[in-house]
């Protein structure tokens, strides 16, 4: 699934590409994604004012206050293209805008979706009403992570992943933070403090800039708006390694379940 580093580094990429155009026309394939299309004559020859993302949504703002927010699902990716080029493969939705570019929206799993908003109503629906800071913001501080871990019997892994505590750190990302900090995922968040919340807090924010600097981890369907694929996956020190030698060590990583999702990790180097 697209994770908060392939979801910035799509934004980054559409932005400045799509900045003050107008959205012409669009087309929409006859199979549904999660959701039922929206309509969006609402923003039609409206100017995008800026393209923006919170937690793994990306924000398309409009000069009229509307808003179409984007959900990649498991394996949903954006494609740059021209108005005449011919459809792509598993591509559902096309977004014409001025000056001749055209949006694809490709999904082989067809689990992602869009919903258009009016002025002042996106932060107040249930998507995003409950979500926690960024994690790569003033917000989320070693003190706020501590504060919310205190109390919780829960394995720090699960805390990660829960939104309503911090946006963004998926699957992926939170198994590589938990390596570089030393963590075991399954360790009661409770009773984890002092400079092992430190080392956790800048390990979450160093390995989602990394990612986000090398575009990303292309596990299965994710791609570039260009086509290209994320290097990150490259770097993975546990992720998906179950078996295989720790770099740091040479102790074989392991994988465990949590939650129903694969979890890796170090038995030496996390305690």
């Amino acid at each position: 699934m697209p994770e908060l580093p392939e979801v910035e580094v799509t934004r980054r990429g559409l932005a400045p590409r799509l900045q003050g155009r107008r959205l012409e026309d669009w087309r929409f394939s006859t199979l549904h994604l999660r959701h039922p299309y929206p309509e969006l004559d609402a923003i039609r020859g409206v100017a995008l004012q800026r393209l923006e993302r919170r937690a793994k949504y990306l924000l398309f703002m409009f000069d009229n206050g509307w808003v179409l927010s984007w959900h990649l699902g498991m394996s949903g990716h954006f494609h740059l293209g021209k108005l005449n080029d011919p459809s792509l493969r598993h591509e559902h939705v096309r977004l014409n805008w001025s000056g001749g570019i055209s949006v694809r929206y490709c999904d082989p799993r067809r689990f992602g979706y869009l919903a258009l908003f009016p002025p002042g109503e996106w932060r107040r629906h249930p998507w995003f009403a409950q979500l926690g800071p960024e994690p790569l913001e003033t917000r989320f501080s070693v003190a706020y992570l501590q504060d919310r871990c205190a109390a919780r019997k829960s394995a720090i892994k699960q805390v990660l992943m829960d939104a309503r505590v911090v946006v963004g750190v998926g699957n992926i990302y939170a198994c590589e933070s938990l390596f570089r900090a030393g963590i075991h995922p399954a360790r009661a968040a409770r009773r984890i403090a002092g400079r092992r919340i430190a080392r956790l807090h800048g390990a979450i924010r160093d390995v989602l800039r990394e990612a986000i600097a090398v575009g990303g981890s292309s596990i299965r369907d994710f791609l570039h708006i260009d086509g290209s694929s994320g290097y990150f996956a490259h770097r993975f020190a546990v992720y998906g390694r179950a078996g295989a030698p720790c770099h740091r060590c040479g102790h074989l990583v392991r994988r465990i379940v949590q939650q129903g999702r694969g979890t890796f990790y170090c038995p030496a180097c996390q305690r």
